[in-house]
């Protein structure tokens, strides 16, 4: 029989309220996932109502495809293909990032070192390279570096040296147990209660699957989705992707002046900050999952003619 995980959605009616969804509006669920926002999203559209939802998993697309929604429209593919939407087609964007649950669950995705299983953290396993391919021939530097900085790991340098090490003496690796253990024996200290392979998975999740990258991508391609008055909703998991969301949405809420031309007209602003949500206590106690979750909105300004 095969196991079933299932997935507490993050933040669920606070995003949604955040669209401030009009019933006959246009709206683009960017990270299906298993559903969450979009089956509520969904029940606040009517018949005219449209929505447009991305998942590079393909077990969340099979989830998509169970809806049997005829106001939905399914991509199977990462946001970075959001740009290839119409210009101004959308009233309001989601973006729900980081790792579901059944990934996180699901020992054959090798997404987690609670569980063993093939070293592969590919959000979809049908395309690209998986961990344990890379790390068949990334060098120490290329390893330092991607631990450093997508994983925040002070160690980064000694765990990228104990991988090499270690592939020289037994082979490569090929499970998250063994990628566990050889960070473990390299990094001495650690936060507690905190296990010491946290942060290098996190940053090989993060590297094999250009998360970074195709994040700023999307940020880039909302604005010349969203219609005027359009929402952006991001929620985020960690320092590096909310980073990336506040910085974004302070640029674009600012007028800039160009000092080389001091009489011009300051660059009208294209999004005005609505502010940012934390999960409640009684959400974290329900789902220890959404501790770290934090949701920024922005609203689309009207565009100078």
């Amino acid at each position: 029989m095969q196991d079933v995980w299932t997935h507490q959605t993050v933040l669920l009616s606070e995003a949604v309220d955040a669209l401030a969804v009009k019933p006959d509006g246009a709206y683009i669920d960017a990270t299906f996932g298993r559903g969450g926002h979009s089956r509520l999203l969904l029940s606040r559209l009517d018949e005219q109502g449209r929505l447009t939802v991305f998942d590079k998993d393909p077990q969340a697309i099979a989830v998509a495809q169970s809806l049997g929604d005829a106001r939905l429209a399914i991509r199977h593919e990462g946001f970075m293909h959001l740009s290839e939407l119409p210009a101004g087609c959308a009233d309001g964007l989601l973006m729900d990032l980081g790792v579901s649950s059944p990934q996180i669950d699901d020992p054959q995705r090798g997404f987690s070192f609670r569980h063993d299983g093939p070293l592969d953290m590919r959000m979809d396993p049908t395309r690209g390279q998986s961990v344990a391919e890379w790390l068949e021939t990334a060098d120490i530097p290329t390893l330092t570096e991607v631990i450093r900085e997508y994983g925040e790991e002070r160690f980064a340098q000694q765990i990228a040296k104990a991988i090499d090490c270690r592939r020289q003496e037994r082979g490569p690796l090929r499970t998250t147990a063994e990628l566990a253990e050889v960070v473990a024996g390299a990094v001495k200290t650690r936060e507690p209660g905190k296990d010491p392979a946290t942060r290098t998975f996190q940053a090989f999740r993060i590297f094999i699957n250009a998360e970074l990258e195709e994040l700023q991508q999307a940020l880039e391609a909302a604005l010349q989705l969203l219609r005027p008055g359009g929402r952006l909703v991001v929620i985020s998991f960690h320092s590096l992707e909310d980073r990336i969301v506040k910085q974004f949405i302070a640029k674009h809420s600012r007028e800039v002046v160009d000092r080389r031309v001091p009489f011009a007209a300051p660059a009208a602003l294209r999004l005005r900050a609505l502010g940012r949500t934390m999960p409640s206590d009684a959400e974290v106690q329900a789902n220890p999952r959404a501790r770290s979750a934090v949701m920024r909105v922005a609203e689309r300004t009207a565009v100078p003619a």
